[in-house]
């Protein structure tokens, strides 16, 4: 017997660092495609990769993946799925950028290589014990904007207030001490920031430095949500996501998102 469906909207997110030569092309079939589904929500592509949030019926949002695995580039997309009860975006953009999240270092290509991952699970079993499987302590650092931070994060997590991504590597010169003796787990929403900061400290000489597969929606898709508190900040109409992927009331006077 299926499971019947909480609510008739499905959202997706996910990325995926690969590269795209043909970005601008690629716009104009995405956008068409994704009109004719009837789906909204954002495409950005860039030469380094493509990062999507979409919404709409959930064959319609499935086939639309389907479709775009078909090319091998993407073959290995994973979307994260959620629920809501109403559409969360006004629109569909498909946007050309020169990076899918800004971070203003070039030499940061993690279609070249990524940094190592744990997943949810290994870092709820970590956090649970206090320390990874070689007896070091783990830390999580937050890559996400303060305002973003604000609505939730994992317990004591490192927090450098930054307002932009932009400014990670600048925060990352003037703390990276604090990190020295530690496993350091990055996290941000689904993974896409995270990636890029992982590589940057590795590069950097932080010595053991993970990044969260799949970010905080994984960790709430894979885990009961335990050694985080409060709900993680999405970029649509929804805000806020809770542990079960539901909308959550979101927490005022934290900032406005910028980027």
């Amino acid at each position: 017997m299926d499971t019947p469906v909480p609510n008739p909207v499905l959202n997706i997110s996910c990325y995926l660092f690969v590269p795209l030569p043909d970005a601008a092309a690629l716009r104009d079939l995405l956008h068409a495609r994704a009109v004719a589904a009837q789906l909204k929500g954002t495409i950005l592509i860039a030469q380094e990769g493509i990062n999507m949030f979409l919404a709409g019926d959930a064959d319609a949002v499935r086939d639309f993946v389907a479709q775009l695995q078909q090319d091998a580039r993407f073959a290995t997309l994973e979307p994260k799925e959620s629920w809501s009860d109403h559409q969360p975006f006004r629109k569909m953009l498909v946007k050309v950028k020169n990076e899918i999240i800004r971070m203003n270092m070039p030499a940061i290509r993690p279609a070249a290589g990524r940094a190592p991952a744990v997943t949810p699970q290994t870092l709820h079993r970590w956090l649970a014990q206090g320390h990874d499987d070689e007896g070091r302590p783990v830390v999580t650092l937050d890559t996400r904007n303060d305002f973003e931070v604000d609505q939730g994060t994992f317990d004591d997590a490192i927090d450098w207030r930054i307002t932009k991504f932009t400014e990670f590597p600048d925060a990352l010169r003037t703390h990276k001490r604090e990190l020295e003796g530690k496993t350091v787990v990055s996290f941000c929403t689904g993974g896409i920031r995270c990636e890029k900061a992982a590589i940057l400290m590795r590069e950097e000489g932080v010595d053991h430095v993970y990044q969260l597969e799949g970010g905080i929606l994984k960790y709430f898709e894979l885990t009961d949500g335990a050694h985080y508190h409060g709900g993680c900040f999405v970029f649509d109409q929804r805000e806020v996501l809770g542990v079960k992927l539901d909308a959550v009331p979101l927490i005022h006077g934290t900032g406005s998102p910028e980027e």
